[in-house]
């Protein structure tokens, strides 16, 4: 059975750090594709950062460009979200997830990350 448990999530000032994890099981890590996206209530699931399986590749949704690093770790079956300089609309649920063509597709239960002072 596949599991994503995401974890790091919390409450943090403006201009603070958080980093989030996503660890998973019952999959081959390595051969998928790794995401975060984030929700806020009443708007769609929103893409925030990805990186591809085997060569690392990233990408980043435009506001977090410069403030967000996605990394992943295969040894330890992890995908990582580094978040930085945290404004107060960075305030979501934050959600991993796996993919692997061509449509095998698992989610995490989302951590709840609150930017407020």
């Amino acid at each position: 059975q596949v599991q994503l448990v995401e974890s790091g999530g919390g409450l943090v000032q403006p201009g603070g750090s958080l980093r989030l994890s996503c660890e998973a099981s019952g999959l081959t890590f390595s051969n998928y594709h790794m995401s975060w996206y984030r929700q806020t209530p009443g708007k769609e699931r929103e893409l925030v950062a990805g990186i591809t399986d085997a060569d690392g590749r990233t990408n980043y949704v435009d506001s977090v460009k410069g403030r967000f690093t996605i990394s992943r770790d295969n040894a330890k079956n992890t995908v990582y979200l580094q978040m930085s300089s945290l404004k107060p609309e960075d305030t979501a649920v934050y959600y991993c997830k796996a993919f692997r063509f061509p449509r095998y597709i698992y989610w995490g239960q989302g951590t709840q990350v609150t930017v407020s002072s």
